[in-house]
């Protein structure tokens, strides 16, 4: 089973923006050179807490940084951009880095209204959703006789497109348009046994070449690894936190991790811990035993890690923890 890791490229309290690019790169080296074999970025506007707003800017630095690993969008927020410049900027990712860039597409906004007028966009945008991704893919594959527009670079580089979502709609398109599709059940799994069953019995594969192997299902799962259960859990925290004060209204910078968690009210805790649920924290022993019943329940096609950790040198073990885990499990 493959495994990757969607980096949200955190800023955490008392770092840098920069720092916190330089962490990311560093991650994604540590990756490249273990197991992983995507590793994919998201984009946010308007987080503070959060360094991947150009997200494709950030690929391209990251990808000319490592050797092996794939490197991609988890995902473009589509409705914020128009289709054609999306193809011009992985086709031109594609056309540096070669066979290695994966584009996740997503119908949210990664952002609230604000950031829509500042992007000069509108919310409505969101309804042009599924023609927008199928124009998009014609800019990326071979050129129409007639077809009036095309994307240079782009055209004919076939970059692999993958439908994200947290509801049925994205399960549907990704069904309907023959595309590998990863469901975000590390902060919304609500929908996750619905939308997981309806995209593997609605999968088509559109007259798409490479749709012919079939329905790709990709979970993705918070992991939090450390040397003991009571550290993974302590980490843990800084996460914790952090959605909280988003669901708050509060974002900021990723917080430190602490053992007094007495601003979550209980009304909060059960909403942090329904969105957080899709999650492995412990010991290795404690995260393969999570790790394997969660696989064994959804049984996806491939795992998609993260995990929002304070302090990059115990992020980064988490994830070499991790890989070890996973290595085992396939």
């Amino acid at each position: 089973m493959r495994y990757s890791i969607l980096d949200l490229a955190p800023v955490p309290e008392g770092s840098t923006t920069a720092e916190a690019i330089a962490s990311s790169v560093a991650l994604a080296q540590m990756a490249d050179g273990l197991g992983y074999h995507r590793y994919w970025l998201a984009e946010h506007h308007n987080m503070p807490g959060i360094a991947s707003a150009a997200t494709s800017v950030l690929i391209g630095h990251i990808a000319g940084d490592t050797r092996r690993i794939r490197v991609g969008a988890g995902g473009i927020m589509l409705p914020n951009h128009s289709p054609l410049s999306i193809a011009e900027q992985f086709g031109t990712l594609a056309t540096i880095h070669g066979d290695r860039i994966d584009l996740g597409l997503g119908r949210a906004p990664g952002g609230d209204g604000a950031v829509f007028r500042a992007l000069r966009k509108s919310p409505e945008m969101a309804e042009n959703f599924p023609q927008d991704v199928v124009e998009l893919m014609s800019y990326l594959g071979d050129a129409a006789p007639d077809q009036a527009v095309q994307a240079h670079p782009g055209q004919g580089t076939h970059v692999p497109v993958w439908m994200l979502g947290s509801s049925l709609f994205g399960a549907q398109l990704a069904a309907y348009l023959g595309l590998p599709y990863a469901f975000a059940s590390h902060f919304a799994p609500a929908a996750l046994d619905d939308a997981a069953q309806v995209y593997r019995e609605r999968f088509q594969p559109a007259g798409r070449a490479e749709a012919e192997e079939g329905p790709r299902f990709m979970l993705a799962i918070n992991v939090i690894a450390a040397e003991t259960d009571e550290r993974a859990r302590y980490l843990q925290s800084s996460q914790q936190l952090a959605f909280a004060r988003l669901r708050s209204g509060r974002p900021g910078r990723l917080p430190a991790p602490t053992e007094d968690l007495a601003e979550i009210t209980p009304a909060l805790q059960r909403g942090v811990e329904q969105a957080l649920k899709i999650s492995a924290v412990g010991s290795p022993a404690t995260v393969r035993a999570q790790l394997s019943a969660l696989v064994a329940q959804y049984r996806p096609d491939e795992v998609i890690l993260t995990g929002q950790i304070h302090d990059p040198q115990a992020r980064q073990e988490s994830f070499r923890l991790a890989a070890d885990v996973m290595e085992g499990l396939g």
